[in-house]
């Protein structure tokens, strides 16, 4: 946590710093647990997460920021690990949920094959939050649905692990996902107001001026 905060240039916006404190610290204790093994899974699920959180975040340069001290904090390069997602979001397009499904059984030679199959060879493999993420993006990407029966087929039956954490991180994302949507809808209406409150001045200014001019044509 503190080699997050101290790559920060800027204060976190309040709407934003208890997610990001969360994930930051439950990051730090998955990638520094000795049975922790990076892969571009992870890679997608990290990425698509730090972009569905600070989509909407208020200064894009913060928001840049945010994500490149959390890159460097656990010892990653963003470049890296969007070029890593990109490969497999890439592979992702254009299959189906079947065929995610058999690479996660550790059928063909894409790289997802491999990452299955190296965890399959790994009695204490460890899942974590950013992996049940990737999935759930490639389940988006290949148009199967993202629920319960598909996570648990396919980290539990496909993958051979497992299911439980991964169906639970579901439901986390999902509560996540809404609490953003009223972040946003409460962002949008400060917003609102503070522009119909400039206005109000603005028209105030304006009848000021009108008011001093008609009174100077008087004279």
């Amino acid at each position: 946590m503190e080699e997050f905060v101290g790559g920060l240039d800027c204060t976190i916006n309040p709407l934003y710093r208890s997610m990001l404190t969360d994930l930051v610290g439950t990051t730090h204790l998955t990638v520094v647990d000795s049975r922790f093994a990076y892969d571009k899974v992870w890679a997608l699920g990290f990425i698509t997460s730090m972009d569905v959180l600070l989509k909407n975040y208020p200064e894009r340069d913060i928001a840049a920021n945010i994500v490149d001290a959390f890159t460097k904090s656990m010892g990653f390069d963003e470049e890296t690990l969007r070029a890593d997602a990109g490969t497999v979001s890439t592979w992702a397009e254009g299959k189906n949920g079947e065929d995610v499904a058999a690479a996660l059984r550790g059928e063909g030679d894409s790289e997802v094959a491999a990452i299955a199959k190296a965890a399959k060879e790994e009695e204490f493999w460890l899942y974590s939050r950013f992996f049940g993420v990737g999935l759930m993006k490639m389940m988006e990407i290949t148009g199967t649905e993202v629920s319960f029966d598909n996570m648990k087929k396919w980290v539990g039956t496909d993958l051979g692990k497992s299911s439980q954490k991964a169906e639970s991180d579901l439901t986390l994302w999902g509560g996540v996902k809404s609490k953003l949507e009223m972040m946003e809808t409460l962002m949008k209406e400060v917003e609102i107001r503070e522009k119909k409150k400039q206005a109000a001045r603005l028209e105030a200014k304006a009848e000021a001026a009108m008011k001093k001019a008609e009174e100077a044509s008087k004279i």
